[in-house]
Protein backbone atom coordinates (compact mmCIF):
# COMPACT_ATOMS: atom_id res chain seq x y z
CA UNK A 1 0.00 0.00 0.00
CA UNK A 2 1.03 3.25 -0.68
CA UNK A 3 0.42 6.02 1.66
CA UNK A 4 -2.60 8.38 1.45
CA UNK A 5 -2.36 12.02 1.47
CA UNK A 6 -5.07 13.89 2.04
CA UNK A 7 -6.64 17.35 -0.22
CA UNK A 8 -5.53 19.61 2.89
CA UNK A 9 -1.58 18.31 2.48
CA UNK A 10 -1.54 18.46 -1.26
CA UNK A 11 -2.99 22.13 -1.35
CA UNK A 12 -0.37 23.08 1.51
CA UNK A 13 2.14 20.99 -0.52
CA UNK A 14 1.25 22.55 -3.84
CA UNK A 15 1.07 26.27 -2.30
CA UNK A 16 4.07 26.90 -0.59
CA UNK A 17 4.73 24.81 2.06
CA UNK A 18 7.08 21.45 2.80
CA UNK A 19 5.67 18.32 4.41
CA UNK A 20 8.67 19.19 7.54
CA UNK A 21 7.21 22.05 7.87
CA UNK A 22 3.78 21.75 8.14
CA UNK A 23 4.31 18.19 10.66
CA UNK A 24 7.02 19.64 12.79
CA UNK A 25 4.76 22.71 13.47
CA UNK A 26 2.99 20.28 16.20
CA UNK A 27 1.85 16.63 14.92
CA UNK A 28 1.54 13.53 16.05
CA UNK A 29 1.09 9.58 14.59
CA UNK A 30 -2.53 8.29 16.05
CA UNK A 31 -2.62 4.33 15.38
CA UNK A 32 -5.91 2.63 14.97
CA UNK A 33 -7.75 -0.58 14.55
CA UNK A 34 -10.62 -1.20 12.80
CA UNK A 35 -11.63 -0.48 9.10
CA UNK A 36 -9.06 1.70 6.77
CA UNK A 37 -10.96 4.83 5.38
CA UNK A 38 -10.61 5.05 1.95
CA UNK A 39 -8.99 8.50 1.54
CA UNK A 40 -7.02 10.98 4.17
CA UNK A 41 -9.78 13.47 3.89
CA UNK A 42 -12.43 10.60 5.44
CA UNK A 43 -13.66 10.59 9.12
CA UNK A 44 -11.85 7.54 11.42
CA UNK A 45 -15.11 6.14 11.23
CA UNK A 46 -15.81 3.44 13.69
CA UNK A 47 -11.94 2.61 14.11
CA UNK A 48 -10.47 2.56 17.61
CA UNK A 49 -7.90 4.61 18.58
CA UNK A 50 -4.92 2.64 20.02
CA UNK A 51 -2.29 4.90 20.59
CA UNK A 52 -1.00 8.19 20.22
CA UNK A 53 2.78 8.93 18.91
CA UNK A 54 4.72 11.61 20.43
CA UNK A 55 8.15 12.92 21.54
CA UNK A 56 7.36 12.82 25.43
CA UNK A 57 4.19 15.74 25.85
CA UNK A 58 6.07 17.57 22.77
CA UNK A 59 4.87 16.91 19.07
CA UNK A 60 6.92 14.86 16.64
CA UNK A 61 9.73 16.01 14.12
CA UNK A 62 11.58 15.40 11.28
CA UNK A 63 15.25 15.13 10.37
CA UNK A 64 16.74 17.98 8.85
CA UNK A 65 16.39 17.67 5.04
CA UNK A 66 15.29 15.07 3.41
CA UNK A 67 17.78 12.60 1.25
CA UNK A 68 16.71 10.55 -1.87
CA UNK A 69 13.14 11.12 -2.04
CA UNK A 70 12.81 9.96 1.65
CA UNK A 71 12.10 12.50 4.86
CA UNK A 72 12.58 10.29 7.95
CA UNK A 73 12.13 10.40 11.63
CA UNK A 74 14.56 13.36 13.29
CA UNK A 75 17.07 10.43 15.02
CA UNK A 76 17.21 12.65 18.40
CA UNK A 77 13.56 11.98 19.42
CA UNK A 78 12.25 8.69 20.93
CA UNK A 79 8.36 8.26 19.51
CA UNK A 80 6.26 6.66 21.89
CA UNK A 81 3.02 6.64 23.63
CA UNK A 82 1.33 4.67 25.98
CA UNK A 83 -1.66 2.49 24.17
CA UNK A 84 -5.14 3.51 25.81
CA UNK A 85 -6.85 0.31 24.36
CA UNK A 86 -5.88 -3.33 23.34
CA UNK A 87 -6.39 -4.64 19.34
CA UNK A 88 -5.16 -5.15 16.08
CA UNK A 89 -3.12 -2.19 14.49
CA UNK A 90 -4.54 -2.05 10.94
CA UNK A 91 -3.44 1.56 10.05
CA UNK A 92 -2.18 5.03 11.38
CA UNK A 93 -2.57 8.73 10.66
CA UNK A 94 -0.09 11.13 10.91
CA UNK A 95 -2.08 14.89 11.85
CA UNK A 96 -1.37 17.76 13.39
CA UNK A 97 -2.28 17.89 16.75
CA UNK A 98 -5.66 19.47 16.90
CA UNK A 99 -6.82 17.28 14.13
CA UNK A 100 -10.44 16.42 14.99
CA UNK A 101 -10.76 13.33 13.00
CA UNK A 102 -13.69 14.23 11.27
CA UNK A 103 -14.14 14.17 7.48
CA UNK A 104 -12.14 17.05 6.05
CA UNK A 105 -10.81 18.55 2.85
CA UNK A 106 -8.67 21.13 4.46
CA UNK A 107 -6.51 19.07 7.27
CA UNK A 108 -3.40 18.59 6.60
CA UNK A 109 -2.90 14.47 6.81
CA UNK A 110 -1.78 10.98 5.73
CA UNK A 111 -2.36 7.94 6.21
CA UNK A 112 -0.99 4.15 5.52
CA UNK A 113 -1.59 0.59 6.78
CA UNK A 114 -0.02 -1.40 9.48
CA UNK A 115 2.06 -4.80 9.60
CA UNK A 116 4.68 -6.69 10.89
CA UNK A 117 6.38 -6.39 7.56
CA UNK A 118 5.84 -4.95 4.20
CA UNK A 119 4.18 -2.30 5.36
CA UNK A 120 3.84 1.58 5.42
CA UNK A 121 4.40 1.34 9.24
CA UNK A 122 6.21 -2.02 10.51
CA UNK A 123 5.40 -2.83 14.13
CA UNK A 124 7.11 -6.03 15.94
CA UNK A 125 3.63 -6.75 16.71
CA UNK A 126 0.60 -5.33 15.49
CA UNK A 127 -1.68 -6.56 18.56
CA UNK A 128 -1.26 -3.43 20.88
CA UNK A 129 -2.66 -4.12 24.80
CA UNK A 130 -3.75 -1.13 26.60
CA UNK A 131 -1.75 0.27 29.08
CA UNK A 132 1.86 -1.08 27.11
CA UNK A 133 3.94 1.07 25.37
CA UNK A 134 4.32 1.66 22.29
CA UNK A 135 7.59 3.02 20.44
CA UNK A 136 8.20 4.10 16.84
CA UNK A 137 12.38 3.78 16.19
CA UNK A 138 12.03 4.23 12.69
CA UNK A 139 9.22 6.60 10.09
CA UNK A 140 9.99 7.71 6.80
CA UNK A 141 7.70 9.20 3.98
CA UNK A 142 8.51 9.08 0.41
CA UNK A 143 6.50 9.50 -2.83
CA UNK A 144 6.56 7.65 -5.72
CA UNK A 145 8.60 8.79 -9.02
Amino acid sequence: MTIKISTGLRNALLSSDSLKGIFDAGSEIRIYAGAVPASADDTIGSATLLCTIKNGASGITFNSSASGGILEKNPSEVWSGTNGASGVATFYRHVLTGDDNAASTSAPRYQGNVATVGADMNLTSTNLTSGATQTIDYHSVSFSA
